[in-house]
């Protein structure tokens, strides 16, 4: 996993910078019901998305994040609004939210079950869960990367849909909508896959050799396809 403390002076300028995130913050807000009043960004980062989360009117947005670097990053971006905390126990009562938003974090987790129960735990009843599902799979686009790494997928993703409803379920979360937005600036290129085969991030299976094989495609530094992204939110009963 990415040092994510290392990361954040430059993760906005690798991750598509203001057109990701206006486009993940509109999905976002598409699923959280218009008369919500409180919002919680779990894994908030440095706070690109958080902030245009933090311009409905009428929405109070606090963002949450465990790296120090992003931590410190989103407060910049909204002063005293943001807090330093483990998503696997966060520093909030029960039922203190309206709303959770959760991007691009379960994939990251072994386990993402215990994350929807504490997110599950500080919604109101009739709050809404909004959290990004099967990112790995978003990427697989048709490229010619895809054609070379498909045997080499991970199809037990902790993030994959069908787990992250199935652990919504336990914690009495139902489905109540999904949408999709576009990765801007998220189209792979070979020379990086390669890079995440060779530390281990991506296909540690398919190992040196597919690393090599990736890397010698045409124009390794060309991304290809923007992958497109789906949201899933899910309501407290």
């Amino acid at each position: 996993m990415l040092d994510y403390d290392k990361e954040a002076d430059r993760y906005d300028a690798t991750r598509g910078g203001e057109p990701r995130a206006a486009a993940a913050a509109d999905a976002v807000l598409a699923l959280v019901p218009d008369d919500a009043r409180s919002l919680l960004d779990l894994a908030c980062g440095t706070g690109i998305v958080t902030r245009r989360l933090a311009a409905r009117p009428g929405l109070r947005v606090t963002g949450a994040d465990a790296a120090y670097g992003m931590a410190r990053g989103a407060a910049a971006r909204l002063p005293g609004a943001v807090v330093l905390a483990d998503c696997h126990q966060l520093p909030f009562p029960g039922g203190s939210f309206d709303a959770v938003s959760v991007i691009w974090l379960l994939q990251l987790l072994d386990d993402a079950g215990p994350v929807v129960a504490e997110a599950a735990r500080v919604l109101r009843p009739g709050g809404v869960l909004v959290t990004t599902v099967d990112k790995a799979a978003a990427h697989h686009v048709g490229s010619d990367i895809d054609a070379l790494a498909g045997p080499y997928r991970d199809e037990r993703a902790a993030d994959g849909a069908e787990r992250v409803t199935a652990y919504a379920a336990e914690h009495g979360l139902a489905p109540s909508g999904t949408t999709r937005f576009r990765g801007h600036g998220q189209g792979r290129t070979p020379r990086r896959v390669a890079h995440f085969i060779r530390t281990g991030e991506l296909y540690a299976s398919g190992g040196l050799q597919l690393a090599d094989r990736i890397e010698s495609l045409p124009d390794p530094d060309v991304p290809r396809q923007e992958p497109e992204f789906t949201l899933r939110a899910y309501r407290k009963a």
